[in-house]
C-alpha cells in the first residue's frame, strides 16, 4: 500500500501540535501507508531549468515586482534573490531549507515550468505499504471495494472549471499534485485561493517548504496523449488558463510537526491552502473570474452515514496512469481512523495513484449545493481506496488565515 502524496507540504495554522500517540507507531508497522505524489529523479530533471526571468507578484500596471518582504526574509536566510533564480533554489542543504511556518517564500522564476517540465514531472516514488490496516484503533469501516476512475471529459474546463495540478521541486526533483480553485470570503467572486495537501507543499517533520510551487488550472485541457505532448504543443494547450505561482501557502501546524511520506502520520491534518498570482503579470481578473469557477468549502460536512456519495477529481501519475489526465472516482465514503486520539478520515473505493493527492472532494454541503469537503491525502499501493481528512476547526483556521491575509488586496 502507498500514500498517494507528490512533493510533502508543510502547512502553518491549525490547533496547537499533538504528539503521536504510541498507537501510531503500532500503526506505522501494521500498515505502513504511503502518500501520493509522483516525482522526476534529480537526473531527470531538466538542464532547460535556468530560466529567463524570476519574479514574485505582478504589480498594479501588469508589471513584474519583488516584494521588499520577501527579499528581507530570504536575505535573513542568507538567499540572494538573484543567486536563487539561477539555480540556487537548487541547494537543499538544510540551512537553506525553509522550515517554519512564517518562512514560506516562493519567488516567481518565469518559464521554468515549461511544457516538457511539466509533461516530465510525472514519476511516482515507491514507498510501498500494505492494504490491510486492521490494525488500526477508533472507528474503521470495512476496506471499501474498489472503483475504478473515470476519465473526465473534454474540454476539462467544461466538466471541472476548478480543478487543476500543481507542480512544485523537491529534493528528489520535480513533483505533481492536484488542485481546486476554492472561494474566498474576502473576496467573493475573485478567490485567488487554491486547497490542496499539506504534504504537496510541505515535507513535514523532516524537512521544510518545497519550491516553485506553481498551480495549471485545466491542465492538459483537450486531453493529448503523452506522445502529441511530446511533439511540443504550444504551452496554451498545455496551460490554457496560464501558470500561477503561490504567493502564499499555509498548512496545519500538525502536518508540519508530525506529517511523514510513509505510515499515515499527520494525515488527518493533511490540508493546505495557497494564495496565487499570474506568473506574466495580472490583467486585473483573479484565478475565480479567470476560470470561471471556484467551489465553496464545508468544514461542519454531514456525518459519514448522510454521505451519499462523494466524488474526488485528481492527476493520477503511477501506472497505469501517466499523470497528463484528470480523472474522478464516486463513492459512498467509510471512515478510517489512523490513531485514537486524532480525527476520523474519510475513505472511498477508488483507483487513482500517486499525482492525485491534493485533489478536491466534493460532497453536498450543510445547503444542499456541491462544496468541497475533503482533499486526498493516503492511499496503497495497490490502488484500491483513498483517503481524505475531515475538515474541521484546524482547517478553517488555515482557510481563513489565508483569506485575511489578502484580504484589503
Amino acid at each position: 500500500m502507498r500514500l498517494i502524496r507528490p512533493g510533502f507540504t508543510a502547512r502553518r495554522g491549525g490547533s496547537a501540535r499533538r504528539s503521536p500517540s504510541p498507537v501510531l507507531a503500532v500503526a506505522a508497522v501494521t500498515a505502513v501507508l504511503a502518500l501520493t505524489a509522483t516525482a522526476c529523479g534529480p537526473d531527470e530533471e531538466k538542464a532547460a531549468s535556468e530560466p529567463s526571468s524570476s519574479a514574485t507578484g505582478p504589480s498594479s500596471d501588469g508589471g513584474i515586482t519583488v516584494p521588499d518582504d520577501l527579499k528581507n526574509r530570504l536575505k535573513q536566510h542568507g538567499i540572494d534573490l538573484d543567486q536563487w533564480k539561477n539555480g540556487e533554489w537548487k541547494n537543499w542543504d538544510k540551512d537553506t531549507w525553509l522550515r517554519e511556518a512564517k518562512d514560506f517564500v516562493n519567488p516567481i522564476i518565469e518559464g521554468l515550468w515549461d511544457g516538457d517540465r511539466m509533461r516530465d514531472a510525472d514519476k511516482a516514488p515507491e514507498q510501498p505499504v500494505d492494504n490491510d490496516i486492521s490494525g488500526d484503533v477508533g472507528v474503521t469501516d470495512p476496506t471499501p471495494v474498489p472503483v475504478r476512475a473515470v476519465g473526465v471529459r473534454t474540454p476539462l474546463h467544461d466538466a471541472a472549471p476548478e480543478s487543476g495540478k500543481l507542480f512544485f521541486d523537491s529534493p528528489e526533483g520535480s513533483m505533481v499534485c492536484s488542485a481546486t480553485v476554492v472561494q474566498d470570503p474576502a473576496h467573493p467572486g475573485k478567490s485567488n485561493l487554491v486547497w490542496t495537501a499539506g504534504h504537496c507543499v510541505h515535507a513535514g517533520k523532516k524537512g521544510g517548504w518545497y519550491r516553485n510551487i506553481a498551480f495549471v488550472p485545466s491542465y492538459n485541457n483537450t486531453g493529448l496523449s503523452i506522445d502529441e505532448l511530446r511533439k511540443n504543443p504550444p504551452k496554451e494547450r498545455i496551460a490554457p488558463y496560464g501558470v500561477w505561482w503561490g504567493s502564499w501557502a499555509q498548512t496545519s501546524q500538525q502536518w508540519i510537526d508530525q506529517g511523514a511520506s510513509v505510515g499515515g502520520l499527520g494525515a488527518p491534518y493533511d490540508f493546505a491552502v495557497l494564495h496565487v498570482t499570474p506568473e506574466k503579470g495580472s490583467d486585473g481578473k483573479s484565478l475565480e473570474e479567470t476560470v470561471g469557477s471556484a467551489l465553496p468549502v464545508d468544514f461542519n460536512a454531514p456525518a459519514v452515514p448522510k454521505i451519499a456519495a462523494m466524488t474526488a477529481t485528481g492527476f493520477p501519475a503511477a501506472p497505469p496512469y501517466d499523470g497528463q489526465k484528470l480523472y474522478r472516482c464516486q463513492d459512498k465514503p467509510g471512515r478510517l481512523s489512523l490513531t485514537e486520539d486524532d480525527p476520523t478520515m474519510y475513505r472511498i473505493g477508488c483507483s487513482m495513484t500517486g499525482g492525485s493527492s491534493g485533489g478536491g472532494w466534493v460532497a453536498t454541503g450543510q445547503d444542499g449545493k456541491p462544496a468541497l469537503v475533503s482533499n486526498t491525502s493516503i492511499g496503497p499501493v495497490t490502488a484500491g481506496w483513498l483517503a481524505g481528512p475531515r475538515l474541521g476547526k484546524e482547517a478553517k483556521g488555515v482557510y481563513d488565515a489565508v483569506s485575511k491575509k489578502y484580504a484589503n488586496e
